[in-house]
């Protein structure tokens, strides 16, 4: 390896382990050193395994099968009418502002938002406009809390469509059509002013909004990438710096990236209205894990560059990535 290769971050591959099922999604559990994994058999049940790292080995601790049995749900809606395709939380614990809610973004259409305390009906519902084909909503993503009142969700359609919805207003605050399905979205970070937006979409596209700035005519200043050869499934913030996210992708590939900001990030227009100004990506490292797609990832918010992410190959994989604390 060239020196200078060296310098940058390396993504390593510290574990794997192979399941017996179709793996959805992984997430850290906070403060400690465990993951959960979920998915699906062929047959139709759901599997819900927790898994510790000890040592060298990936070890696991319990598997959940019947859900009924071990896991008592605390909430159980049939609200939506049809699959639901993405689901985000904000608590309000972390940041001390506003309620602890949930979203979720349907194959009906819909975006619906859930108050954990208010059982059985949605605090929120953005549906499509009477009259119009539904459009499968595939992602969703929270921001803008940074106090009691403010909060918005971005929702990803399979046409292209980035829809921001304000929970203040209740109203459609910004719209853009991107051509491509939206695959993934997420802010930089959920409870701050909210400042950048990243979407990824099938085609290998990826989207950086400067959320910052909203002009009335050009709304979000925006810059636009290729990667992976493939669908990009989702983006996600290293949660120690905003400006670090790591993309996955259809082929098996992960490409990790820094937002550089520009010198100026507003002007303002011949009549005086500020508008945004992007920067720019540099693309710090990629790696190829697998030759099916990486369809979930998660940082962990303890220790920087530790990640968990699973992939279609039916494995999950904690990965380092060295060298994010000179950034």
């Amino acid at each position: 390896l060239k020196m200078e290769q060296l310098q940058k971050p390396q993504i390593i591959c510290h574990n794997q382990k192979s399941l017996d099922y179709a793996v959805h999604d992984v997430k850290w559990i906070p403060c400690s050193a465990k993951f959960v994994a979920i998915g699906g058999k062929s047959n139709g049940a759901g599997v819900i395994e927790i898994y510790s790292l000890t040592g060298e080995d990936v070890e696991k601790k319990k598997r959940i099968l019947d859900l009924e049995d071990t896991l008592m749900p605390i909430y159980i809606s049939t609200a939506h009418t049809a699959v639901i395709n993405s689901i985000d939380g904000v608590s309000g614990t972390n940041s001390g502002c506003g309620a602890p809610e949930i979203v979720t973004g349907s194959r009906d259409g819909s975006v619906m938002v859930w108050d954990v305390r208010q059982k059985d009906t949605p605090v929120a519902k953005f549906l499509p406009t009477e009259g119009t084909t539904a459009r499968d909503c595939w992602s969703v993503a929270f921001g803008n809390s940074y106090n009691n009142e403010e909060r918005v969700i971005a929702a990803g359609y399979d046409n292209g469509d980035i829809k921001m919805y304000d929970l203040k207003n209740m109203s459609v605050r910004w719209s853009k059509c991107v051509k491509n399905g939206v695959v993934g979205l997420q802010f930089d970070r959920k409870n701050i002013p909210m400042n950048k937006l990243v979407a990824t979409t099938l085609e290998s596209k990826l989207y950086c909004f400067d959320v910052r700035t909203q002009h009335p005519k050009k709304g979000f200043a925006y810059l636009t990438e290729k990667a992976h050869e493939s669908t990009i499934w989702t983006a996600k913030h290293l949660p120690q710096n905003r400006e670090i996210f790591m993309t996955t992708g259809g082929s098996g590939t992960l490409c990790l990236w820094k937002y550089n900001y520009p010198s100026k990030r507003v002007e303002k227009d011949s009549d005086g209205i500020p508008y945004g100004v992007i920067g720019d990506l540099s693309l710090l490292q990629n790696n190829t894990l697998s030759d099916q797609p990486i369809t979930s990832f998660d940082w962990c918010v303890e220790k920087i560059g530790l990640a968990v992410c699973s992939a279609f190959d039916q494995t999950v994989r904690v990965l380092i990535t060295t060298k994010l604390n000179l950034y």
